[in-house]
């Protein structure tokens, strides 16, 4: 599990030029009794979801979704196993730094790439 959490940090620093260190992410397995996987998928069907600031380009997008897909196929997951969704929450729908909104705050990183 730690190799695809550092897949997906290592993908959003690739293709979204997220900070280093920033690793909000974390990983978390069902039961097979507890997940529905889809008929023509396998046992390593693998969703990935991310909540990410809003911003980044189409282009950035794909770049991260191929950068994921060819790091968990290094890890022995099919590609047509992997199923990425990103969830984009206005800024003001951020609570940062003591509960300060992120659309007043300088981030210190861009988010147009």
């Amino acid at each position: 599990m730690q190799a695809l959490i550092e897949a997906v940090y290592l993908a959003q620093r690739e293709a979204l030029k997220v900070p280093e260190n920033d690793r909000q992410i974390r990983y978390i397995e069902h039961k097979p009794e507890h997940f529905a996987v889809p008929p023509d998928k396998g046992d390593d069907y693998t969703i990935v979801e991310i909540n990410l600031f809003p911003g980044r380009s189409a282009e950035a997008k794909k770049a991260l979704f191929t950068s994921i897909v060819t790091r968990f196929e290094a890890l022995g997951i099919s590609r047509a196993d992997v199923f990425i969704v990103l969830h984009e929450p206005p800024l003001e729908n951020w609570a940062l730094r003591g509960g300060i909104p992120a659309s007043e705050l300088n981030l210190g990183f861009r988010l147009d790439v």
